[in-house]
């Protein structure tokens, strides 16, 4: 009996091996098994048929279109963004369409496999358009090879769902979640009424380790004070039962007091993860990007420094219980939350190893932290900062300083200092800086108007960073843009929104504020802080210091006619490293997909988009060739091209 059960154990793992081995492999081999590659989000494959050499041979050799669009009405149109990331699994690429339709392709051809439509309502308004980063994988060790949902693919969606699918028919998994009228599904939604549909989403993927799946959310900003709370759920990956919830304002209030006012917790909700999240799978530890309580703009009602907002957080995978906590941004009043994934990566420091987390920030900053203890590898000083808040404001005087790396972008204009295109923009652009504050960073917001700068885009956005492990060398994309925000009585709400509807004017409804906010541009459109507005920075994270530095993007999509200026433009996505010393990276707003060299940052090579690249492309190996895919399918908020393609690219076969 002993030895027919060794020898079933040992033909399972055998048959694991070669029937999915490839498949479960993880960007360490040549895969891509994780949104972030792997699941620690390096966004580095080490693979190296594609080199510096070579490069400028690379062919688009398949395109898939999802038809997502097809039929969508305008009001759906312009709350579309493709931000989708494929992974590798059983054999398939697998990703979602903003709509939370899961794709499975053939990763040679581009061929569909199967799909499945979860049937979202599109009469919704998402407060962060319909969005779907990625979906998440998962081996069931403990079930036979060729059980139902064996393996599968979670996703949260738009409407508030946590769904599981059999990894290899794309079928809902009966055994996950509590109704069998609705297999494969539990209800992940906010934990109060939503003001409107679509204030409460899920926008990146979830994380599945030791046996559950974690799941953030994204919830609409500055609607109001008591915005939903911001909390993380644990699920168990075979029955969608809840195994912990982590809600960060509760927490923090609970387990470090002294930086919430008494009762301060009960006036916030928020503080949600809305970027991805990164495991330790050896540690059993989750690394969550925490985000800003609520509103974003006036903090009076929440005084403290906010423990557990604004903060890499690490926890327990299994229970949920807080290993540490580092704080970025004390009481933020700038919606300066952390957009990115954590990036797990091992450094040397006197001949030794030390496994760290890096967590690129919207305020140019990285901070680089011990993985085990959250302490800066990095020394991090506290220095004073701007204050003279509004009345009823509570704003802490000091803010975190990493020493190393040095801030990615510029982070004061000083008065004059305003850019234009001509005499006029410029004069135009310099007269709004005369009357608003600009203190630097961490200006408050005020009545007047401040400059926030950078503004609320970042510095890093949601793509993240990519690490070298090789040559310990982490490649960001950056902006360089400002956001002007004007605070205002709430009793003049109202009165406000009616002069001006297509304006970004808010109630913070239970606050004794309003605010607006407008990106800091001139008359002709284009933005008032000097170019470049996007950057490609390469940091050495041995040393701590930037390697380079170069503009990212043209003006050509942008202008009113194709000037191919090579000012550095916004960007959305993120970048891929290779084992060749390659950097992929779309983003920009010039719908190009472009390749670079990480030790000198000169172009390479790039292919022209048929619609806005605002993805992180991927890569892996496939029956010995290399593939690099990105889904280009633009950006409404943005205002790139739409589209619905998923484009593959690699080197001629050798004849």
């Amino acid at each position: 009996m002993a030895m027919a059960k060794w020898r079933h154990s040992l033909a399972w793992a055998l048959a694991l091996l070669l029937a999915g081995g490839l498949a479960r492999a993880s960007a360490d081999d040549g895969g891509w098994g994780h949104y972030g590659g792997d699941a620690g989000g390096q966004r580095h494959v080490q693979a190296s048929a594609i080199t510096p050499a070579n490069v400028a041979n690379l062919k688009e050799v398949w395109r898939y279109s999802t038809g997502a669009l097809a039929g969508k009405p305008a009001n759906v149109r312009k709350r579309y963004a493709f931000e989708a990331t494929p992974i590798l699994a059983e054999d398939n690429l697998v990703f979602c369409t903003p709509f939370n339709v899961v794709v499975a392709l053939d990763p040679a051809t581009g061929v569909e496999r199967w799909t499945y439509d979860p049937g979202i309502a599109l009469d919704q308004r998402p407060a962060n358009q319909f969005v779907c980063r990625g979906v998440a994988y998962w081996q069931d060790a403990g079930a036979p090879l060729d059980a139902t949902c064996g393996s599968r693919i979670f996703m949260g969606t738009n409407d508030g769902r946590l769904i599981a699918l059999d990894a290899r028919t794309g079928k809902p998994c009966p055994d996950f979640g509590p109704d069998p009228d609705k297999p494969g599904e539990v209800t992940a939604g906010a934990d109060r009424l939503l003001v409107w549909p679509g204030e409460y989403q899920h926008t990146s993927p979830p994380v599945v380790s030791h046996g559950v799946v974690i799941l953030g959310s994204s919830i609409g900003d500055n609607a109001r004070v008591d915005a939903p709370k911001g909390t993380v759920r644990a699920y168990d990956a075979r029955t969608g039962a809840l195994r912990w919830s982590f809600d960060p304002v509760a927490r923090g209030a609970a387990e470090k007091p002294e930086s919430w006012a008494s009762g301060a917790a009960a006036h916030t909700g928020q503080a949600n993860v809305w970027a991805p999240i990164s495991v330790d799978e050896a540690r059993g530890l989750v690394f969550l990007p925490t985000s800003s309580p609520s509103p974003d703009f006036f903090g009076g009602l929440r005084a403290g420094d906010d423990a557990y907002a604004d903060s890499v957080v690490a926890l327990n995978v299994e229970t949920g219980a807080v290993q540490w906590a580092f704080q970025t941004v004390h009481h933020d009043v700038w919606d300066y939350d952390l957009p990115a994934q954590p990036t797990l990566a091992t450094l040397t420091r006197d001949g030794k190893p030390v496994d760290v987390v890096v967590q690129v920030t919207k305020t140019g900053f990285m901070f680089v932290l011990e993985r085990d203890t959250g302490k800066p590898f990095f020394d991090v000083v506290e220095r004073p900062v701007p204050q003279g808040a509004v009345a009823g404001e509570a704003l802490s005087p000091t803010q975190p300083f990493p020493v190393k790396p040095p801030a990615l972008v510029p982070q004061k204009l000083e008065k004059g200092g305003a850019w234009g295109l001509v005499w006029f923009d410029k004069r135009a652009c310099n007269a709004t800086l005369d009357k608003v504050r600009s203190d630097g960073l961490f200006t408050p917001p005020s009545l007047e108007g401040t400059l926030i700068y950078p503004f609320t885009g970042g510095g890093a956005n949601w793509g993240g960073m990519s690490f070298d492990p090789a040559r310990k060398i982490a490649v960001v994309n950056v902006n360089n843009a400002g956001h002007i925000v004007t605070l205002f009585p709430s009793s003049e709400y109202k009165g406000r929104k009616e002069v001006d509807e297509s304006a970004e004017i808010v109630p913070q409804a239970g606050a004794p504020y309003g605010m607006r906010r407008d990106l800091f541009l001139s008359p002709l459109g284009l933005p008032c802080t000097p170019p470049p507005w996007g950057s490609l920075v390469a940091v050495d994270l041995e040393n701590g210091a930037i390697k380079w530095k170069r503009p990212l993007g043209t003006v050509r999509d942008l202008a009113p006619v194709p000037l191919p200026l090579e000012w550095g433009v916004p960007n959305f996505g993120g970048p891929l490293t290779t084992d060749s010393g390659l950097i992929f990276i779309g983003a920009a707003m010039d719908n190009y997909l472009r390749a670079f060299d990480i030790e000198t940052g000169d172009e390479l090579w790039k292919a022209r988009l048929p619609a806005g690249g605002q993805a992180t492309p991927m890569s892996y190996v496939w029956k010995g060739r290399q593939y690099v895919v990105i889904a280009a399918g633009g950006h409404a908020r943005a205002g790139t091209k739409l589209g619905d393609s998923v484009i593959a690219y690699a080197l001629p076969e050798r004849k």
